[in-house]
């Protein structure tokens, strides 16, 4: 009798309806995971004291530094996986899942070793204030001691999610986010631990969800078990999935980089601007959500439907995946302009503070709709294996173009709130002309010349 399996087949059937049940569970996933972050500073600013909100806010680059190169790993991985899931190749799709597991386990080495070494000379890289610098240390170093927990989790979900599964994952992540809030309240208000408790919360659950993780992989009966004595590395394989990961990881955390002179700038008009830009960005990061989730989707549909030898049906579903992100984007962005003032009220009641989030609010998410092609279309050409064609048009867009046109306008046209934040939508317009052109003449234009002429 044949098994159930858990794995979604993107490669037949109704191509929104796919697209819809893969992307509802990933962005529930990442709204979890903003609460998971959002509660440990709540925690402590309300039951610590200031100097240890300082502190745990201090780390957020530094922690999504390495994030965000190992989130470029797991996309290639993922990317991979997919092609040999539509192909229906069994043994290429075993080794994959087995090389990215065992690298995974590597990097759970190196990455602990070099992020505990390195807390010190990090923070003081980043003039980390005194009466901050030992809170700063102390979560840094619990923290890193169990990054182990957060890669894994982080990999097994790339993998699930390869192959369509994003449910499981998902209720994984929600287990863990209550947990996590429950172990805040016990550490820090029950046991008085302070900031170490915080740290040892997030750790813990981090460690839960990467062995409630690692039992599915190892468990199931579906073609992407986990066979530990069959760990290996293969090499070629490791090859396509750093030609896929490592421009994605490249790109993000260059572009992470770049964000801290965005704010550079805009720390320039004082603390009534800086709180308003803030509040404006918290806003920001949950319309993006669906977004993402749906470029996400874009990369295993297109993937899935590459390996599968079916190109018309992964061009099917990026139109369609963007033509949805354009309408839930459009809908949530319009609701925001509405209701600007009580969305920035909900993070301050200081009238100056508002103003100025509401003057971000109005003159920047309307752009955003410019990023729906953007990140999906980026999604789609990573699911095709073209990992750095993205890169370089993101970079040139979100860190070259706007890095010119914050120095440029700051200091030859006008130097306010509005002109420097201003540098994100002008960023996201650029990549958009960039990229629509590229996957035109590179994919599309090609293959429409090839079949004219067959």
């Amino acid at each position: 009798m044949a098994h159930k399996t858990t794995a979604r087949d993107m490669t037949s059937g109704p191509i929104l309806k796919q697209i819809i049940l893969f992307s509802l569970p990933l962005m529930l996933g990442n709204i979890f995971q903003m609460l998971y972050n959002t509660v440990d500073s709540i925690v402590v600013g309300n039951f610590v004291g200031k100097e240890a909100l300082a502190a745990v806010g201090s780390t957020t680059v530094i922690v999504n530094m390495l994030v965000f190169f190992f989130n470029g790993f797991s996309i290639g991985a993922g990317v991979l996986i997919g092609h040999h899931f539509g192909a229906r190749d069994q043994k290429r799709l075993h080794d994959a899942v087995e090389t990215t597991m065992a690298v995974t386990f590597v990097f759970c080495v190196l990455f602990t070793l070099i992020g505990m070494a390195g807390v010190k000379p990090m923070l003081r890289f980043m003039s980390t204030p005194d009466d901050v610098f030992e809170d700063a240390t102390t979560y840094l170093t619990i923290y890193f001691a169990g990054f182990a927990g957060l890669l894994i989790y982080n990999m097994g979900s790339g993998i699930l999610r390869a192959v369509g599964d994003t449910t499981r994952p998902l209720l994984f992540l929600v287990l863990t986010s209550v947990l996590n809030i429950i172990l805040d309240l016990l550490f820090v208000v029950v046991f008085h631990m302070g900031i170490e408790g915080v740290a040892y919360a997030t750790i813990i659950a981090q460690f839960v969800s990467a062995i409630l993780t690692l039992i599915l992989l190892t468990r199931t009966n579906d073609i992407y078990r986990l066979v530990w004595r069959e760990l290996h590395i293969d090499f070629r394989i490791l090859r396509g999935i750093f030609a896929v990961g490592l421009p994605a990881a490249i790109q993000s955390v260059i572009t992470a980089f770049s964000n801290i002179f965005v704010q550079s700038y805009i720390n320039y008009f004082g603390s009534a601007v800086m709180a308003g830009w803030g509040s404006y960005n918290k806003l920001d990061s949950f319309i993006m959500l669906p977004l993402q989730s749906m470029a996400m989707a874009a990369t295993t549909f297109v993937s899935q439907n590459i390996g599968a030898k079916n190109p018309e049906r992964a061009d099917k579903g990026t139109r369609d995946t963007i033509l949805l992100s354009l309408g839930v984007t459009g809908f949530i962005v319009a609701a925001l302009l509405i209701f600007a003032r009580p969305a920035v009220g909900l993070f301050s009641q200081d009238p100056e503070v508002i103003d100025f989030g509401v003057l971000f609010m109005r003159s920047n998410t309307i752009f955003l709709l410019f990023n729906c092609v953007n990140h999906v279309l980026a999604g789609a050409l990573r699911g095709r294996g073209d990992a750095k064609g993205p890169m370089f048009m993101m970079l040139a867009s979100f860190v070259v173009i706007r890095q010119i046109y914050l120095f440029v306008i700051t200091r030859f046209v006008a130097n306010t709130p509005f002109s420097v934040g201003f540098g994100y939508p002008v960023g996201w317009m650029a990549c958009f002309v960039l990229e629509l052109s590229y996957f035109y003449f590179r994919w599309l234009a090609p293959r429409r010349k090839a079949g004219q002429t067959a």
